[in-house]
């Protein structure tokens, strides 16, 4: 099985120790079973928007870092708003913008903080361009 690194907290690790009786036990539970729990709650989260709004949503987390901390419903509807509201992104791909805050109002934290990772994800991916936009947003 390949290995993976990853930098945890002090509170993660004792968390991990304290549930698993070892740091390793944990994260080789912890790490696929939250891999296989974003596609399956991104797959649902993405079929409640349009393309339109998935590529304005994408569109809005272009050169962002995500924090922890601002992973959060709030830092979503922020962040695709004043996107909307300053660069009329919305406009460029056709998406309604009333619409859109309509339907990121009615998700909670974890389904707003899934469809951010899924957004940034597509600026950090090897295949990110304006075609494959369209392929990202469908697939």
């Amino acid at each position: 099985m390949p290995q993976v690194a990853a930098r945890i907290s002090d509170n993660q690790e004792r968390w991990l120790k304290d549930y698993f009786r070892t740091k390793s036990a944990g994260a080789e539970f912890i790490l696929p079973w939250a891999v296989d729990t974003f596609f399956r709650a991104i797959g649902g989260i993405r079929a409640i928007f349009t393309e339109e709004e998935l590529k304005t949503i994408v569109e809005a987390h272009k050169d962002t870092k995500l924090m922890p901390d601002h992973t959060r419903l709030t830092y979503l509807i922020v962040r695709v708003m004043d996107i909307c509201d300053i660069n009329g992104v919305h406009k460029k791909y056709g998406a309604s913008r009333t619409s859109l805050e309509t339907k990121l109002k009615q998700l909670d934290d974890t389904q707003a903080t899934a469809l951010m990772i899924w957004a940034v994800a597509f600026w950090v991916s090897k295949n990110c361009s304006s075609e494959s936009l369209d392929e990202y947003v469908r697939s």
